[in-house]
């Protein structure tokens, strides 16, 4: 499976997105056209271990939820990124077994790293 998940809104993920040139044996998902389904998050969470490391705690809706001074378990991150696409720590990149999550100049790199040795 070779999947890159974004928002086709969000520049980070535009910027990131040219700079890979991602070959056609990727197929590109644009979260908000086409939401996460319960089975590709699942998958999602076998690949990280957690749904908290996909989760963003830089949504716009974190912030007016409030959500920062409460106590979150690993369901409520599963439901909120069931919830609303924007939850999603974005891009994410998934290539067979390999997973990169997030738009940090360190994850970049290493995708870039990765795709060039393929």
């Amino acid at each position: 499976m070779r999947i890159f998940y974004y928002l086709s809104t969000c520049d980070s993920c535009k910027r990131i997105l040219s700079q890979l040139c991602l070959d056609d044996s990727i197929v590109q998902v644009d979260i908000k056209k086409n939401p996460l389904t319960i089975d590709q998050l699942e998958n999602l969470y076998l690949l990280s271990g957690s749904y908290e490391a996909l989760f963003s705690k830089r949504a716009q809706l974190y912030k007016k939820r409030n959500l920062k001074n409460k106590v979150l378990t690993e369901i409520d991150y599963k439901n909120f990124l069931l919830e609303h696409y924007t939850f999603l720590k974005r891009p994410v990149f998934i290539y067979d077994k390999k997973l990169f999550i997030g738009n940090s100049t360190k994850e970049v790199s290493a995708i870039k790293a990765f795709l060039y040795e393929q």
